[in-house]
Parts: structure tokens; C-alpha cells; sequence
């Protein structure tokens, strides 16, 4: 899976959640959950296991607490499907 696909994905996830628009519009490895996106953190464990679901992989607590950024979203997933 291309970094572009996976940003792609990520961005349907969080669609449902996102609280700044504008923010989303321009989402990037850059782009940070709670602080740009304005995403609380109940709405972060539905994103989480909406992510566990789409790519049908086991998250782990310590993944779950790193999992604040687009980026570190994009490491972990790769690194579980690759895993």
C-alpha cells in the first residue's frame, strides 16, 4: 500500500470525527489529531478501532498512546501489516 493510499484511508476514518474543517481539508503526514483536527480523545479510541477494522490488525495500548499524529498512524499501520 502507497503512502498516498494510506493517508486516503486514514482521511475516511476520520472524517466523521474532525471538529476544524479547514484543517482537514489540508490533512498531511503533519497533521495532528487532536491539536489541528480538533478530535477529543473519546472520538480518538473510535478511530482507533475503526483503523483495527479497515485493516484488520490488533492494536496494542502502547500503539494506541503514539498514535496522536497522522504520521505516527501511518508508522504503526504499516509496521502492523508488515508485521
Amino acid at each position: 500500500m502507497t503512502k498516498d493510499d494510506l493517508i486516503a484511508k486514514l482521511k475516511i476514518i476520520v472524517a466523521p470525527y474532525v471538529q476544524d474543517e479547514a484543517a482537514f481539508k489540508t490533512l498531511s503526514e503533519d497533521t495532528d489529531f487532536v491539536s489541528d483536527l480538533k478530535i477529543n480523545s473519546a472520538n480518538l479510541v473510535d478511530i482507533i478501532l475503526d483503523i483495527e477494522d479497515e485493516f484488520d490488525i490488533r492494536l496494542e495500548n502502547e500503539d494506541m498512546e503514539q498514535m496522536l499524529d497522522v504520521k505516527s498512524a501511518m508508522a504503526i499501520v504499516t509496521a502492523k501489516l508488515n508485521g
